[in-house]
């Protein structure tokens, strides 16, 4: 290293080539240095004229800068004695509008004096209202610190003193007024005394004598309704929603009051005033309310119906007897509940929105002041007595729809019936009739706009369909498919021959019917969640916490609808077990009686002969066939999938049993493949994927030699997945008679 060693002390002839070479290649990087910085001379020349040029410019710009900085502290300078002038300007100028102020005081109080007993002499009581409301926003003690007379019997004492006695005198004076005008039912009179309270800062005072003679109006009225409920005849086309019309006026008379006076009120006592007089109100509107709910409550019986029917509920089943009502007597009653608490939760909603109304209108200073009046409000609506009256009466109303649809429900059930051809696909009475109750009694609840009482029925009605109303078909699936009588000779000639008695006919009639009654139960369930849905989607009153229950309370629906859809599959796969599959066993046994070790004539007779699928499918059509009419589309398509699903592996156990050559591999693909277009052909499912392990086993059978099978197997395979085993392929390659064991075993699946 050159530049770290003295080289003049360097005696070995490689150490000195070293330090010459690093020397050397140094010399051309310094080199190459001065080279760039020469290239760059040029262009740095330019800049420097460039600069010098400049310089003259910025002596002048120098010089302009100092003058206007000279310029801008003068300014400034100039600015700072004129801004403490304005300020003192500003000060003055407040003191001589606070003095004006006062001045203006002074006046208004001696206007105040000399006009407040003038109006009073006069009856003029808005006029000496409004002289005490501007004395009462007087400030006393800095009046009489301006004016220097704090003495007592001074005349500005005087004066107050004057004015207060003509407050009192003014204030008892209104209340009496007021009170009289009441009593007299003087309407103008009123509104013209509840104007003045205000102007003497008695709003709380005013808005209470207010609110109760608006209260005395609403009392009048609904005694008026409830007289006309007395003299009401049960024959009088509108007593089936008598009560429910009642409260309906109750609460529409106190909506159209609020509706009138609230402009009234925020004028003259200003916003934020409404939840008070709704309070005093809604006092009212309970008293009034219970009353015609306990009329309604003793009119229809309500006690003794609502004991009866719990106690019919908690006896179901047992061979205790008690009394039961008709459930369609009681379809009325439920109806008038529902439209009841219809009508409650509108006028809930009703007050709830005047009040946010009235919270929003309200001056930002005033908005947290007026925030928990808000809650407490709220707190009333929800409390409020004819709210839990409601609530009370929809638990009672929860209990009849309960009964209701459980008795008409299994009254249906008891008048089951059916009609149609032999060869139609038809559901019995009882589903529709048992879905229509049912929609009917959860709609009804819907319509009440409770979602408690939504909640309730959909869980009952959940409760019905997967307790007595499945129970009673799966009974009937259980008891299964009647076989006995079959002649299965007739198949031979393209149908089944049936040698059994009527009843016996009727009975697999009867075991098809129900596999269509579940199939069409399941369907109904899912119609109904999902017209729930819609409707819950509809329903603007709805908040989070609401649709969050309903949907807890739908997905037990899906629950439902899976419990009929198991055992729809259940009595289908019974069917294929017990009606379908014991015609075609026979004749698939038969299928290795049938040599697949064929020459080349016999396949070709084979072609123009088939000894076993032809007649295999025109028996297994037959079969088929008498099901197609009685079922409906999807249970017949399920109904193919069982029977492909149990005929693979009948056909895949024959198959293991035979041997092949090669062109008996090729008349097995052949048959599979007539089987599998006419099951295809017969049905809307997908079938092929059920022939997978048999079309495999024919690829195997097809093979032309045993090596073939490692193009298909493994890597090379593409597509394919393989359903069989190395052992299974290993198994199927041995029917050939014509591959050696030896080349099988040598194979590397």
């Amino acid at each position: 290293m050159a530049a770290d060693h003295d080289v003049f002390k360097l005696t070995d002839i490689s150490e000195i080539e070293q330090a010459y070479a690093q020397i050397h290649l140094k010399e051309q990087q310094l080199n190459n240095e001065l080279d760039t910085i020469l290239e760059d001379q040029p262009r740095l020349d330019a800049k420097m004229n460039t600069l010098q040029n400049i310089v003259p410019s910025l002596q002048l710009v120098m010089r302009d800068a100092q003058q206007l900085y000279s310029v801008i502290s003068k300014t400034s300078d100039l600015a700072e004695r004129v801004s403490s002038k304005v300020r003192l300007l500003d000060s003055v100028k407040s003191r001589v509008q606070e003095s004006m102020k006062r001045v203006d005081d002074i006046l208004d109080l001696k206007a105040c004096v000399n006009g407040v007993q003038t109006a009073l002499n006069t009856g003029n009581y808005e006029q000496a209202a409004a002289h005490i409301h501007r004395y009462l926003s007087l400030d006393r003690a800095m009046i009489e610190n301006i004016i220097g007379d704090k003495n007592e019997g001074s005349d500005l004492s005087g004066a107050f003193v004057m004015l207060q006695e003509a407050e009192e005198k003014l204030k008892a004076i209104v209340q009496q007024e007021f009170d009289q005008a009441i009593s007299k039912g003087d309407r103008s009179s009123v509104e013209r005394f509840f104007k003045i309270f205000p102007l003497l800062n008695q709003h709380a005072k005013g808005l209470g004598k207010y609110s109760h003679y608006l209260c005395s109006m609403v009392a009048a009225t609904a005694q008026q309704n409830l007289e006309q409920i007395d003299i009401t005849k049960d024959s009088d086309r509108h007593a089936n929603v008598l009560f429910a019309n009642t409260l309906t006026m109750l609460f529409e008379g106190i909506a159209r009051m609020v509706e009138e006076h609230q402009p009234f009120v925020e004028t003259y006592y200003g916003p934020g005033q409404m939840p008070t007089l709704l309070q005093i109100l809604q006092v009212e509107c309970d008293k009034q309310a219970d009353q015609i709910l306990d009329a309604f409550v003793k009119r229809r019986d309500l006690q003794h119906k609502i004991k009866s029917v719990t106690k019919s509920l908690n006896i179901k089943g047992s061979s205790e007897k008690s009394e039961r009502y008709d459930p369609r007597d009681m379809e009325v009653l439920l109806g008038e509940v529902v439209l009841m608490n219809t009508r409650t939760e509108m006028y809930l909603r009703f007050l709830e929105k005047k009040i946010q109304a009235d919270y929003e209108n309200l001056p930002d200073e005033d908005v947290q002041e007026c925030a928990d009046v808000n809650k407490v409000l709220d707190k009333l609506i929800n409390n409020s007595g004819v709210n839990r009256r409601m609530q009370e009466l929809i638990g009672s109303y929860i209990t009849m729809e309960e009964y209701f649809m459980r008795e008409t429900a299994m009254k249906a059930v008891k008048m089951d019936y059916y009609e149609g051809e032999p060869d139609e696909a038809v559901t019995s009475s009882m589903v529709d009739d048992v879905f229509f109750i049912v929609q009917k009694s959860v709609r009804r609840s819907l319509s009440s706009s409770c979602v408690d009482a939504v909640c309730a029925m959909l869980n009952h009605a959940s409760s019905l369909l997967s307790s007595e109303y499945c129970d009673v078909l799966k009974t009937k699936v259980k008891a299964g498919f009647p076989t006995g009588g079959l002649d299965l000779s007739g198949m031979f000639q393209g149908k089944i021959q049936v040698a059994s008695t009527a009843e016996s006919e009727a009975g697999r009639k009867a075991f098809l019917v129900i596999l269509n009654n579940l199939e069409v139960s399941s369907e109904n369930i899912q119609k109904l969640k999902k017209y729930l849905e819609a409707e819950c989607e509809r329903n603007p009153n709805l908040g989070d916490a609401a649709k969050m229950k309903l949907e807890s309370c739908l997905s037990d629906l899906v629950s439902t609808a899976n419990i009929f859809k198991d055992l729809l599959q259940e009595g289908i796969c019974h069917l294929c077990a017990n009606a379908v599959m014991p015609r075609l066993k026979p004749l698939i046994d038969g299928f290795s009686s049938i040599s697949h070790n064929i020459s080349e004539e016999e396949f070709s007779y084979y072609e123009v002969n088939d000894p076993f699928i032809q007649n295999f499918i025109t028996h297994l059509d037959s079969v088929l066939t008498s099901f197609k009419g009685p079922l409906t589309t999807s249970n017949y398509d399920s109904l193919v999938s069982y029977v492909a699903t149990d005929i693979t592996a009948l056909v895949e156990k024959a198959v293991i049993k035979t041997n092949f050559n090669r062109l008996g591999g090729l008349q097995l693909d052949k048959e599979l493949r007539s089987l599998v277009g006419y099951l295809t052909a017969v049905t809307q499912w997908t079938i092929r994927d059920k022939f997978a392990r048999l079309t495999q086993i024919s690829t195997l059978l097809n093979l032309e030699k045993v090596s073939e099978i490692m193009d298909y197997w493994g890597a090379n395979s593409g597509p394919l997945t393989w359903r069989l085993t190395p052992a299974e392929v290993r198994q199927v390659l041995a029917l050939r008679i014509d591959f050696r064991s030896e080349d099988i075993n040598r194979l590397k699946l």
